[in-house]
């Protein structure tokens, strides 16, 4: 009988069916934040640590500040910037880059497990492999960068002679986090490039790490073709630059109108498309090293 109902009935064919997109970006925010969780938990148990970590993580990064502050002890402006407006470029390019690390600081660890091939397992698990490269070894320490550029750039703030608006006002907030997500897809545009170039986390580094220190100083020492590049090839300079030269009431080098400085958020959108294109391309063009 049995036999008789697999002849009458025709094998069924099973389509695959893949996830909407809306469905997949829930599902790896859901992986991503439960990842988190562990990592906050298990830094956690030892509060006396983390609570070191993130002070010394932030004493660490002050040394920067200070090094700036005793360069003013011998000069009263740099490119024409004095210390509360350089204060304001440093505090707000330190604060995003610590919010894009703390995020998606572990991203340059890519082509070390392209080498070493832990990167299967989490092609093997059911959470996006961009939310668990970014989510792995959270490091809550990180909080000590944020805190310190933000405690930079509440003195800038308060130091600052501007005649201040409710544009200004609503800009300084915007260009922290609009900042974060033009560095964060900086990362994620690294870490793809990282599949094609195996270890490359230094390349990375140059344009975040690199970026941030060339960010904490005034855009008019530098050369006009270095700032064509970080406004039209990697906009870097949406970061603080252009919107803190609209706070300050100053022009731009390259002459661009005022409401440049607005643009921050839609920059950051559209430098994630092809950061976000490059590392599907990645993904799927990965071969196991078969370890």
């Amino acid at each position: 009988m049995a036999e008789a109902v697999l002849e009458r009935e025709p094998a069924r064919k099973f389509d695959v069916v893949e996830v909407p997109r809306r469905g997949r970006v829930r599902e790896g925010l859901r992986g991503y934040g439960l990842i988190v969780a562990m990592w906050i938990r298990s830094t956690m148990t030892y509060r006396t640590s983390f609570f070191l970590s993130v002070c010394g993580n932030a004493a660490i990064q002050m040394l920067d500040f200070i090094g700036i502050w005793i360069m003013f002890r011998h000069v009263d402006a740099l490119g024409g910037f004095s210390l509360p407006e350089i204060a304001l470029l440093y505090g707000s390019c330190s604060a995003s880059l610590g919010l894009a690390t703390l995020l998606l600081g572990n991203t340059d660890r890519v082509g070390i497990r392209v080498r070493d091939g832990s990167l299967d397992t989490m092609l093997v698990r059911p959470v996006p492999v961009l939310a668990q490269v970014a989510a792995d070894r959270f490091a809550l320490r990180r909080l000590g960068r944020i805190g310190q550029g933000l405690a930079v750039l509440g003195w800038a703030v308060s130091a600052l002679d501007v005649d201040w608006s409710v544009g200004k006002a609503l800009l300084v907030p915007a260009m922290i986090v609009a900042g974060a997500a033009i560095f964060a897809a900086v990362m994620v545009a690294g870490a793809a490039f990282q599949f094609v170039a195996g270890d490359a986390a230094e390349v990375q580094n140059s344009f975040t790490y690199g970026g941030n220190a060339m960010l904490q100083y005034p855009p008019t020492i530098f050369a006009q073709d270095l700032l064509r590049g970080v406004t039209f090839i990697v906009p870097l300079a949406f970061v603080n630059w252009l919107p803190a030269l609209y706070v300050l009431g100053r022009p731009d080098p390259l002459g661009l109108p005022g409401w440049v400085a607005f643009l921050s958020p839609l920059v950051a959108f559209v430098v994630f498309l092809p950061a976000s294109l490059a590392w599907r391309a990645g993904v799927r063009s990965y071969r196991s090293t078969g370890s």
